[in-house]
């Protein structure tokens, strides 16, 4: 069964258009910015649960009063 040359010609075409916008939609989720940005938005959200926020500020008042200690004596 034989096809037309025009047809065959516009499915190429399709088939590259469709390509392409895959291609864009692939290019726009694998962006660099993109998962630095949700790296971000992770991180601040752990950060405002209050048992992480104390227990990092209790940490650090410990190491400062540790380096404060080693210094003064």
């Amino acid at each position: 069964m034989a096809r037309d040359p025009e047809a065959i010609q516009r499915e190429i075409e399709k088939t590259r258009d469709q390509l392409a916008e895959s291609l864009d939609a692939l290019t726009e989720r694998a962006h660099p910015k993109r998962f630095v940005d949700q790296g971000k938005q992770q991180v601040q959200a752990k950060l405002e649960d209050p048992r992480i926020k104390y227990a990092l500020i209790g940490v650090g008042a410990i190491v400062a009063l540790a380096v404060l200690r080693k210094l003064f004596r």
